[in-house]
């Protein structure tokens, strides 16, 4: 299957600043999400910014990357950008591959571009939560879905709530809770439909944008995976932890 790959990439990161450009291993952070991107067997490969150190660094390392608005509010709206400065055609496939996830699994990112059968708009992906704490945590958000895998709900609260299994407001079971793994496949129609559509209700409510698909009418299929991948990197106890992964690994 062909797919393409844009990782959009922002300087500005409220948490930790510059973050695409934080160094792990001699490298820039952004180096080792395209280093990724590319493994996957992608057609192409765009590294998306707002920032001409970013675009320097990318084309420094031989990455193919353009300059879009800084007026964006989401990575979704700096890919529809790409989208149509490309041209890709309405049926192309697009994979939204966050900036921040140096460890993300090659084999993620070619599962969930392939997700996208006939009738589906939007692919991510899901994993088992593993634990009550990670289930209570509104960082860590939910997904529910149906038995064929579409997507049901996201939320930030501990959905599906056991109300049987509750004691003194604390839940003893979380089986069937799964988390949302944030990487994006678009057919490039429903992409540009999406990003058109002003925020919905909901997404301003849980601040979480694929509810604004989901209210729009648009199949969201879920890619389960066995283990969710390594986290990426918010913040600089993050860096830190991804620094000593990668040293370990090399």
């Amino acid at each position: 299957m062909m797919f393409h790959v844009v990782i959009p990439a922002r300087y500005a990161a409220s948490r930790l600043p510059g973050k695409p450009l934080a160094v792990i291993a001699g490298r820039p952070l952004i180096h080792w999400v395209w280093e990724r991107a590319v493994a996957s067997g992608a057609a192409s490969v765009i590294v998306a910014t707002d920032d001409p150190r970013i675009l320097h660094a990318a084309l420094g390392f031989g990455a193919e990357c353009i300059m879009t608005a800084s007026t964006h509010a989401s990575g979704t709206d700096r890919i529809a950008e790409v989208v149509r400065l490309r041209g890709f055609a309405p049926d192309a496939v697009v994979v939204n591959v966050q900036g921040d996830e140096p460890l993300l699994p090659k084999s993620v990112i070619r599962e969930v571009a392939e997700a996208l059968c006939p009738g589906v708009d939007i692919a991510t992906a899901v994993a088992p939560i593993t634990s009550l704490a990670e289930f209570l945590d509104p960082n860590c958000v939910k997904a529910l879905r149906a038995h064929d895998g579409r997507a049901l709900y996201f939320s930030r609260a501990p959905v599906p709530w056991p109300r049987d299994a509750v004691s003194a407001g604390q839940p003893s079971v979380f089986g069937g809770a799964w988390r949302h793994i944030g990487i994006y496949a678009y057919r490039v129609s429903s992409l540009l439909e999406f990003a058109a559509r002003p925020p919905t209700f909901l997404e301003i409510t849980e601040r979480l944008e694929q509810l604004r698909a989901l209210e729009g009418g648009l199949h969201i299929q879920l890619v389960t995976l066995a283990v969710a991948p390594p986290a990426g990197v918010d913040t600089a106890e993050d860096l830190e932890r991804v620094r000593a992964l990668i040293a370990r690994q090399r």
